[in-house]
């Protein structure tokens, strides 16, 4: 019988569900190969099947973070998506490091009118 094999970090899902489980309207779909977080329907931050964080980030500081953080481009054929970064697992190891992502991701999400 072949066995089931999760597609995400769980560990790293549920740390970022103890940061955020008090935002209203959030909800969770899977997305990026892994388990992605929604706020009014737009996604904030994600559990990756390929490890690390997908983060979504105002796209006018996009470079700037690029710059300063750990964070690199998320590449969709071949260009890169502004206001996408990924942050890899390693970079995200402590709640600190992973609270001051996750904090970003989800104030950018609310600034966002929602999804219908």
């Amino acid at each position: 019988m072949p066995s089931c094999r999760v597609a995400y970090d769980e560990r790293l899902t549920d740390r970022i569900r103890r940061l955020i489980v008090s935002e209203p309207e959030l909800t969770e779909r899977p997305m990026f190969g892994g388990l992605a977080f929604l706020l009014q329907g737009n996604m904030a931050v994600a559990a990756s099947g390929q490890g690390g964080l997908p983060v979504r980030v105002d796209p006018d500081q996009s470079d700037e973070f690029l710059a300063t953080s750990a964070a690199s481009a998320i590449k969709m054929r071949g260009r890169a998506m502004t206001g996408w970064l990924r942050v890899d697992s390693k970079h995200v190891a402590t709640d600190g490091d992973l609270a001051t992502w996750v904090e970003r991701d989800i104030s950018y999400a609310r600034s966002l009118p929602p999804k219908r």
